[in-house]
């Protein structure tokens, strides 16, 4: 077979390279500029990005519909309209970021904790004060216990007394029964005005050592008993030794001045004071004396003894 012109041919025996042949030539072969190189052939090339994927195609042979490009950079597209334009105008350009540490929870409640913390203060203050106050009060009242009775060996003192004249069932002895037995300068007398025994005498002259009053009396049965002393102190405040059975007492008879008459005014100084001795069944000796140390410028005018341990002599 020899070359020849087959006459026209089909897409499918367009030879691209036919210009690069004597024969091509002679047909008016021309190296591609858009197509294949010949006169009848058809060109494919098509714009970047104007095939789409996925869409129909035109049949072959039929230039395809290009869609409408954007325009070119920097030109107006027809298709764009600007936001301004748009209802409710252009969005703004940026959100308002958040607090730094805003993830859109509510932070801790700070002041109603420093309200929770001033409250418990103040309740811890009120209960303080409260306590306080009970405490003061508490100081305050009055003691419920009972004062203890004076021992053997416990001073004591009474309560001034205006009356010397003991209650029923007392035993009692006074300058004019003749049962005290007075020694060491103890004298009877009369001239000091308020003494309470029947003729106004009572035992004076005790002011000096050795002096003493003793009485012997008959006691029903054993145990505690009082006895009592009705005096008159003036001045500065007195005491004398007490000998129960011949044997010196715990404790001295205190003769304080609880009427504070004045010095020298024995008459307005007669009051009682007592001791808590304790007594044998039968005959037993009790003794007032001025021994050393004793203070002894006192009147005596009556002595009275109680079974018990008695505060007054009524």
């Amino acid at each position: 077979m020899t070359p020849g012109d087959n006459g026209a041919s089909t897409p499918e025996d367009d030879d691209p390279f036919g210009y690069l042949y004597a024969d091509g030539q002679a047909r008016g072969a021309q190296p591609p500029s858009g197509g294949y190189g010949y006169p009848n052939s058809v060109s494919r090339v098509r714009t970047v990005g104007e095939r789409q994927y996925g869409q129909p195609q035109a049949p072959y042979g039929q230039q395809p519909t290009v869609p409408q490009q954007q325009g070119a950079f920097g030109q107006p597209n027809t298709h764009y309209q600007a936001p301004e334009t748009l209802p409710g105008g252009a969005p703004s350009a940026r959100r308002p970021a958040s607090p730094a540490g805003n993830t859109g929870r509510r932070g801790p409640n700070t002041k109603g904790l420093l309200i929770g913390a001033i409250a418990v203060v103040a309740a811890v203050v009120v209960g303080i004060g409260v306590a306080m106050l009970n405490g003061d009060s508490d100081d305050d009242k009055p003691s419920d216990q009972v004062q203890t009775a004076p021992t053997k060996t416990q001073d004591h003192s009474p309560s001034p007394s205006g009356s010397s004249s003991p209650a029923g069932g007392a035993l009692q002895a006074d300058t004019t029964s003749n049962a005290l037995q007075l020694a060491g300068g103890a004298t009877k007398a009369s001239d000091v005005k308020g003494a309470h025994s029947s003729d106004g005498s009572y035992v004076g002259g005790l002011n000096q050592a050795g002096a003493s009053v003793t009485w012997t009396v008959d006691i029903p049965s054993d145990g505690p008993y009082t006895l009592f002393a009705d005096y008159s102190v003036a001045g500065e405040d007195q005491s004398m030794s007490v000998t129960v059975n011949g044997t010196e007492f715990g404790s001295k008879m205190g003769l304080e001045n609880y009427r504070h008459a004045a010095d020298g005014d024995f008459a307005n100084g007669w009051t009682t004071s007592y001791v808590y001795p304790t007594l044998k069944k039968g005959s037993n000796t009790v003794s007032l004396s001025c021994q050393s140390g004793d203070k002894c410028n006192v009147l005596i005018e009556k002595l009275y003894i109680k079974p018990g341990h008695v505060k007054r002599d009524s």
